[in-house]
């Protein structure tokens, strides 16, 4: 039987964590990122990491959390009722960049492992994760380059995984009252385990959650790259902020990491940095036809298939 070894999934994203951040800090080139370790009471802590004001990155944070108890919160066991009893773990790394100039896409990226344990009985365990790009100004060429890194991030466990969380991740990534998608989406999995619909074994289930998170770099870095220099006025600005109002309605009414986190206690500060620094409401605003802002709905804010 193959080991599960929860430490080795946990060095792996405190390592997952230090790359990305150096990487991040190393294109936005005007800022570092600090950071604010903390302990949680009822058990476990993590370290979160934040940029601010950079030269590209507006506000960015890189979070690390490994949490553990005796008792799952209600958003755990109401979907599966046979974890009440067990004394859990969840870790993972979770990330959200806002960069300041309009043409530069918001990305978030998030890789997560559970384990729910109970004496006497096998333990319940799953990987998850993914990575979303949110563009103001879309680009095809941005968009099929991050879905082109995605695709081979899966290749080698199977051509039916892309598809499959492609599409996971345009369902997911949906505001339902809004009608609309929340981008252009990318990767999205959940509840990856050695039984279900699609079972595959612990080893598979943690490279596979690997790969996606070392992909995140190499899909979003070049588009930093490309854009973060494209001239951009008060407008572009002002439509920046209007959409960044779709982000803050999804991650706090859709979100289940959110929800999670509140609801067992995590630390709020680390668990809203996900949340943009700045951001605008208008009341029943549409784009004006013909504009590129038009363009993001008319031909980005589709169901596509980009590659």
């Amino acid at each position: 039987m193959t080991e599960i070894s929860p430490d080795a999934v946990k060095a792996y994203l405190l390592d997952l964590q230090d790359r990305i951040c150096a990487e991040l800090a190393a294109e936005d080139g005007g800022a570092a990122f600090i950071e604010d370790s903390w302990q949680r009471e009822e058990g476990g802590g993590g370290r979160s990491r934040v940029l601010t004001d950079g030269a590209v990155i507006e506000k960015g944070g890189v979070n690390f959390s490994h949490v553990f108890g005796t008792r799952l919160p209600p958003s755990a066991t109401a979907a599966r009722p046979e974890l009440a009893g067990r004394s859990f773990q969840a870790m993972g790394v979770s990330l959200v960049i806002h960069p300041k100039n309009p043409y530069v896409p918001t990305s978030h990226a998030n890789v997560r492992f559970f384990i729910a344990e109970k004496s006497g009985e096998a333990p319940v365990w799953w990987f998850g994760g993914g990575f979303d790009l949110t563009p103001y100004y879309g680009f095809e060429e941005d968009v099929r380059a991050w879905h082109a890194t995605a695709r081979d991030a899966c290749a080698p466990f199977g051509e039916q995984i892309y598809p499959r969380f492609k599409q996971w991740c345009d369902d997911y990534f949906y505001l339902k009252h809004r009608d609309e998608p929340r981008g252009v989406g990318g990767l999205f999995f959940d509840d990856l385990n050695d039984h279900g619909d699609h079972p595959m074994s612990y080893d598979d289930s943690f490279a596979l959650m690997r790969s996606v998170g070392d992909a995140f770099v190499p899909a979003y870095r070049p588009i930093m790259a490309r854009r973060k220099a494209h001239p951009y006025g008060e407008r572009e600005r002002d439509f920046q902020l209007y959409r960044r109002g779709r982000y803050v309605e999804f991650n706090l009414v859709y979100d289940r990491g959110t929800l999670f986190g509140l609801q067992s206690g995590g630390r709020t500060e680390s668990i809203l940095m996900s949340l943009p620094p700045l951001v605008r409401w208008e009341y029943d605003w549409h784009p004006e036809p013909g504009t590129p802002e038009a363009a993001l709905y008319e031909q980005f804010l589709i169901h596509r298939e980009w590659l």
